[in-house]
Parts: structure tokens; C-alpha cells; sequence
């Protein structure tokens, strides 16, 4: 069935497949398969019906019906009925060969429907001379309305560029001259895409920027398709538009019986008149080439392999596909001796092939993914002949991020869809149901804060409904949500992150003062609440960060409350609560108080050993010397205490010794002062109290000397500077033991060995 958009053609298949006991319909995006699946499993049960997509298998025990993209026809799974939409991209660079094999090889056992423009006509008939064809009339009528300004564009508008660059350029102009847009790219999931369609569907907001991914079946209520371009880069050069292009994109204007428009922006410039007159009358060059790449591949070797996927075609019609993603990336790893020594017979060489087609969703075909699909055939070749399952959730830790801007969270969603595609592949992954559970609640996730980064950026939240209400000075109602966010008048006005309120951007000073003032009074009485939270928090609730931050937790978030100040000596530092005029004066003094206390606790926990060696029962010389050694956080010169050391009774020296102090020839330390992450607690402490900003704690025995650290720092964290060098004391004591062996006429000690003493 051929013709142009909205005749009704995919409506008319999903009926008559419905109409048959078994099915199968193939889509050109997973978006439209996802969408269509959804509205045929409303319809007659999720029971009876199967999504199968390079990303998504949802396969019921009783699936009667099949809905794939075309990549994943199950083509060998017999039904009564079979359909292929969208059969003009037959001609396509890209995927042309791909549909080619499915007009040729794809059937149903009693009807058979392929769906497209009628452009596809004569190669169709070529291809199957028996092809009975019905065209169909548009339901409404398509006109032409000139260039338009963006802010002249009428309600219900879709603006289309051709890359994600443009498409964001464009959104934001839309955003600060018309209030907002939903954007929709290819790219997107379908969890996103159909989020930014709703809020333009429920009217949030009145335009759509979106690449020319709503060519292919995306039902709006569009009443104008505006061209920003009327060129696009193709994967191989930039080019014109085709008319027939320009048709399938604009045809998304007008549904059922609503006629719509189509035009350009002035920067796109005017329509040619041909063009124009092709596009409302649906009347386009037939096709005349269409892709195709052979299926009898010979799998009993690599060479044999590359050397029929570049078999000619065999009609002069068919050019053979010779850039495919799966061909180039086979042709590389042939050339690795690692690979080609595994893919020896037809399994292994089959296995190989499958590897090299798991999609580059990342569109770059780099050295990453090249390697990533050399690993997944390397370990499904070894002794497990699966893919570790550490290796699998590691990859996907790494990508469980829900920070980001638009285009990190689209990276991540593009490497999860890779992830999700490996763990539908039979037997490659142990306990694969979890790991495909796993992606999808990843790309759920990252879709869910995808779509609120896109609906900040390019949607005014706050509305129509809250600007009336600020001019007309009315008294405006807030609250703060569970989830922390702050609302005026049911519009989100900014985030209450802990005990810090971060208001959203307001570019307006008079509405931003407004906007604030409601917000105090529903702030007030929740900050409160949670000051009191915090002061019944057990120990664990609060931590310190490496740069001397102390942060709250609070569920599974940490947030910064305070930061360290100098106190009066080295070892009592105080808490410095970070500026909030929006929590009440005695509030803060409870918790400026609370925090003391707990900042006190942590540093004797930390410091364990210091602080007993200060409470110890000591007397004359022997707790003078503890008393120095405390102050100095366990490390003192010998020439710092003079005769004291020597001054020592066996008694007051051997009662130290128990507490860990160690007598060297340089100096005196107590040695449980010196592991690393009591060093690592000295150097915050010894940070704030020079006034320093934090520094990271050394890693080694031994480092070189910073210029701009000053020589206190050092001696606090139990470091000598020694030149370009600064040595922990007690790698220095062995280093002076060795010194005074070697000195000896009878020393055994190697000067050259003094370096690794150091070290």
C-alpha cells in the first residue's frame, strides 16, 4: 500500500494484522515500534503482544502478534501476516539494504503488505513482479505559507533542523521569545521523547523543535512544519534536501482531516517552486537504485566472511552496500591476530559476525567501540564462553549518573542502549534478565532527568498563570514539596538542597524579590524541621570532607552544612555554619553548638592515641614532654626539647614508651601518629589552623617539598623538609641509624642504600 503521510496506511496494517491469528509488523524507529506496540498491547492485552527491538524484548509466552523495528524482524518466525512500513527508505544509504532484504525475503503466510511512499513503486515492482498495488489518497490537504519568522510562527508549530547543535540553538531562541518548546531528536529514549511530546501535547507549552526524526510516524496535533535548513548532512557529505524529504517531514503538519502548512524560516530561506508544487500535489521522481548487501554469508572463515559481504548485487537496480557499521568494524579486528586466531570455523566466525553488529549508538565507530566489541568476542570465546558479570556491572555503574548537562546524560543514555542491545543477545550474559532490568532502569532514570534538563533549558516553568499573578501583586501561595522543591502559586521556583535554598534563575528583579518573599514563609517552617532532624541525627549523619567540609547525610544525599574554622589551638577547631538567612537566629546557634560537640569527638576519635597520651598519669620531665608532643600532633625535634629528653628516669621513659612514644636521634614521635589516614586528619587540622587552604595528606615516605607550603605543615603532619625533599620522622630515624652505622670503622651500611631508605 503505497501513498503519501496520513492516508491512513500503518492505521490500516495494525488492523489487518489484528485480523489475523499471528502477526508481524517491522518500524523504522524503535520509537514508532515502542508507540504502536503500547497502543496494539492497550487494545488486545500485554499477553498477546511482543516488542522486539535492538533495545527492548518483551516477549509474552503467548505473544500472537509481533511489532520490531525492521534490524529486528524475527523474518524466520512464521505468521499469517506480515508488514513493512516506511519501504522507500529502500533507498536509503544508511539502512536501504536492510529493507531491501526484508521486501525480498520477508512474508507472511497468507498476506504480505509493504507500506511507503509511492515514489518506491517501479523498484517494487521490480523486485516483485506479481506486487499487487494500492494507493491511497491524503486525508487533508498540505499547503505552502511562505518563510516565518520564530516569532511570527503560529500556534502548533514545529521548527526542523538536522543536528542536535542546531536543534538546541533554536530552542532556546523559542524559550526566551515564545515562552518554551518540547524538543524531540532521534537520539532521545522513548521514556523522553514521549515526555517532551506530552508536555506539547497537553499544551505546557506551543512549539516543537525537533530533528527530522517526526518524519517517520510521530502523531501531534502539528497545524505547521517550519524548515530551519533545507540541507542536512547525510553520514557522508552535506546536501540538499530532496522534495520527497521535505514531504515525508512536512506531512507531519495537518492530521486525519486538518489541513496543514509547511514553510521555512528566513534564515532557510524560499522553497523552490517545483518543490513546492511536488510537495502539494505528492508527486515525486520514482526511485531508481536502492541498497542492497548479500545474506549468503560464508561463515566458515573471516576472509570468506569479508569476501561475500562484498559480493555484487544481483540486479542493476541494487548498489551493494559498502560502508556498513558492522562490515567496517569486522574489517579492523580482521586485521588483529588475537581475533582471527579465535574465528576459526563457522561458529565462532557466526559469533564474530554478531559481535561486529552490536550498534554504535554513539555514531563514531571510534577505536571505543572497536575495542569494546574485540573484548565481548574475546570473552565469549574463552574458557566461560560468557561475558563476566563483573566486567557487565561495572560498565554499567559507571553510567548509573544522573548528573550531567543534555548532551552527558544523551552520551550515557547512547552507551546504555549498547549495554541493553549486548544483554538481549542469547547466552551472552549469566543471569541476563537482571542485567536487562538493570539497563532499562538506568535509561529510565537517565531519560526521566534528560527530559528535566531539556525542560529547563529550553521551558519557562513558571507560566502565563504566575506572570498575571505577579503583576496583578496578588498574595501568592508556596509550599515545599517532599522531594525539597519549592513551589509558588503550583510553579517550582528552586530546590531546598539540605539546608541551603537554591532558587531558580529569575531574570526579572522585581518578580525574583516577590517570588522570594512567598518562598521564605514556606521555607521558615521546613528548615526548622529540619534543623531539629540534624540534632537528633545519630554520629554517622554527618561526616567531613577532604576539603574540611561538613556535609549531612541525609538519606542517600550529603549535604554541606558547615566548614572548619580555626579554633584556639590546633586540635579544637570549630564549626563554621555556612551562611542561611532563611533559618532562624536561635536555630543556628543550636546548630553552630551541635556541631562543635560532634566536630570535638570527631578529631579525639581520629586522634585517639594523642588524647590518651594527654590524659596520662605522668609526672616531672616525662609530662612536660607529653604535653609538647600533644601540641606539635605527636612529633617534636630533639634540639626542640633541649635536655628534657636526656633528663628523662628509666621510669618516666619507659612509662611514655608504652603510650607509643618512639626516642630518635632526630626526634620524638608517637608512632600511631603516622598512618596514613591519621596523617590524612593532621593535614586538614594543620590546613585550617595555618590558615592554608586544605591540602591532600602525602602518599609516600617521602615526597618533594612544595614551595609555596609552609615548613609548619610539614612538622604538624610528622614530615621533615630536608631540603627539596620532605621525609616522614620515622623513615628519617632510619635513615640517621644507617648514617651512624656507615660512620662506624665497623659499619656495615651502604651509602647507596640510603636513597630506598628514604623512599
Amino acid at each position: 500500500m503505497l501513498g503519501p503521510t496520513n492516508t491512513g496506511k500503518t492505521h490500516l496494517a495494525i488492523e489487518r494484522m489484528v485480523g489475523h491469528r499471528t502477526g508481524m509488523i517491522g518500524f523504522p524507529l524503535r520509537l514508532l515500534a515502542r508507540e504502536n506496540y503500547d497502543r496494539i498491547a492497550a487494545a488486545k492485552g500485554v499477553g498477546t503482544v511482543a516488542l522486539v527491538t535492538g533495545e527492548e524484548r518483551i516477549v509474552p509466552q503467548g505473544a500472537r502478534w509481533f511489532v520490531c523495528t525492521v534490524e529486528a524482524m524475527p523474518v524466520d518466525r512464521p505468521v499469517e501476516f506480515l508488514a513493512v512500513d516506511e519501504v522507500q527508505l529502500i533507498a536509503d544509504s544508511d539502512r536501504g539494504h536492510v529493507f531491501t532484504d526484508r521486501v525480498l525475503r520477508a512474508r507472511g503466510m497468507s498476506e504480505t503488505m509493504l507500506l511507503g511512499s509511492e515514489a518506491a513503486k517501479p523498484v517494487l515492482q521490480a523486485l516483485i513482479p506479481d506486487l499487487e498495488v494500492i494507493t491511497r489518497p491524503r486525508f487533508s490537504k498540505l499547503t505552502y505559507a511562505g518563510p516565518k519568522k520564530l516569532s511570527r510562527l503560529p500556534r502548533r508549530s514545529a521548527v526542523v533542523a538536522f543536528s542536535a547543535a542546531e536543534v538546541y540553538e533554536i530552542a532556546e531562541l523559542m524559550r526566551r521569545s515564545r515562552g518554551g518548546c518540547a524538543v524531540v531528536m532521534g537520539a532521545l529514549s522513548p521514556r523522553a521523547r514521549n515526555a517532551q511530546v506530552a508536555m506539547y501535547q497537553n499544551g505546557e507549552v506551543d512549539f516543537l523543535v525537533a530533528t527530522d526524526a517526526i518524519g517517520m510516524g510521530l502523531n501531534m496535533s502539528l497545524d505547521h512544519v517550519a524548515f530551519a535548513k533545507l540541507s542536512k548532512f547525510d553520514g557522508h557529505r552535506p546536501r540538499r534536501l530532496t522534495a520527497a524529504e521535505i514531504a515525508q517531514i512536512a506531512g507531519r503538519a495537518g492530521r486525519y482531516q486538518n489541513d496543514g502548512t509547511f514553510g521555512t524560516t528566513p534564515h532557510a530561506g524560499e522553497l523552490d517552486a517545483e518543490i513546492i508544487d511536488q510537495v502539494e500535489n505528492h508527486s515525486f521522481p520514482p526511485l531508481t537504485d536502492i541498497y542492497w548487501r548479500s545474506t549468503d554469508l560464508d561463515m566458515r572463515s573471516v576472509g570468506g566472511l569479508l569476501r561475500s559481504l562484498e559480493a555484487g548485487p544481483p540486479m542493476r537496480l541494487m548498489q551493494r552496500k559498502r560502508d556498513a557499521e558492522d562490515h567496517q568494524t569486522l574489517a579492523l579486528l580482521a586485521q588483529q591476530e588475537e581475533v582471527t586466531s579465535r574465528a576459526q570455523g563457522r561458529a565462532s566466525v557466526s559469533l564474530l559476525w554478531e559481535a561486529c553488529q552490536i550498534p554504535d549508538f554513539q555514531k563514531t565507530l571510534s577505536d571505543t567501540h572497536v575495542g569494546l566489541v574485540r573484548q565481548i568476542f574475546l570473552h565469549l570465546t574463552g574458557p566461560t564462553a560468557k561475558l563476566p558479570r563483573d566486567w557487565v556491572d561495572g560498565a554499567l555503574e559507571r553510567l548509573d549518573k544522573m548528573d550531567g548537562e543534555i548532551d552527558t546524560l544523551s552520551n550515557r543514555l547512547a552507551q546504555v542502549r549498547t549495554w541493553t542491545y549486548i544483554s538481549h543477545r542469547s547466552g551472552w550474559v549469566a543471569g541476563a534478565d537482571t542485567v536487562v532490568e538493570r539497563a532499562r532502569s538506568i535509561e529510565d532514570r537517565l531519560s526521566d532527568a534528560l527530559h528535566e534538563r531539556l525542560t529547563q533549558r529550553f521551558v519557562d516553568r513558571r507560566g502565563a498563570f504566575l506572570v498575571r499573578r505577579l503583576a496583578d501583586k496578588a498574595e501568592l501561595l508556596a509550599g515545599v514539596g517532599r522531594d525539597g522543591v519549592v513551589v509558588v502559586e503550583g510553579h517550582p521556583v528552586g530546590k531546598l538542597a539540605g539546608l541551603s535554598f537554591r532558587p531558580d534563575p529569575v531574570d526579572d528583579p522585581e518578580a525574583a524579590r516577590r517570588l522570594m518573599s512567598a518562598a521564605r514563609r514556606a521555607l521558615g517552617p521546613e528548615l526548622a524541621r529540619r534543623v531539629k532532624r540534624l540534632l537528633g541525627a545519630a554520629e554517622e549523619a554527618i561526616s567531613v570532607s577532604a576539603d574540611g567540609v561538613l556535609l549531612w547525610h541525609d538519606g542517600e544525599d550529603a549535604w554541606p552544612i558547615a566548614r572548619l574554622k580555626a579554633g584556639t589551638s590546633i586540635l579544637t577547631p570549630t564549626a563554621e555554619v555556612l551562611e542561611n538567612d532563611l533559618i532562624a537566629p536561635r536555630d543556628q546557634q543550636r546548630l553552630a553548638r551541635h556541631l562543635d560537640g560532634w566536630l570535638k569527638r570527631w578529631v579525639e576519635a581520629w586522634l585517639r592515641r594523642l588524647f590518651q597520651l594527654s590524659r596520662a598519669t605522668l609526672t616531672g620531665v616525662a609530662r612536660g614532654l607529653a604535653h609538647q608532643l600533644v601540641e606539635a600532633l605527636g612529633t617534636i625535634d630533639v634540639k626542640a626539647v633541649g635536655q628534657a629528653a636526656s633528663a628523662l628516669t628509666l621510669e618516666e621513659r619507659a612509662a611514655l614508651t608504652r603510650l607509643g612514644v618512639r626516642f630518635g636521634v632526630e626526634t620524638i614521635y608517637l608512632d600511631q601518629a603516622l598512618s596514613p589516614r591519621t596523617i590524612g586528619v593532621k593535614a586538614l587540622l594543620a590546613s585550617v589552623a595555618l590558615g592554608l587552604p586544605p591540602l591532600p595528606a602525602p602518599a609516600a615516605a617521602s615526597v618533594p617539598v612544595d614551595p609555596a607550603v609552609p615548613d609548619a605543615w610539614y612538622r604538624a603532619i610528622g614530615y621533615r623538609c630536608l631540603g627539596p625533599i620532605a621525609l616522614r620522622v620515622d623513615r628519617l630515624e632510619k635513615v640517621a641509624h644507617s648514617l651512624r652505622g656507615a660512620a662506624k670503622p665497623s659499619g656495615t651500611a651502604q651509602p647507596d642504600g640510603f636513597a630506598d631508605l628514604a623512599g
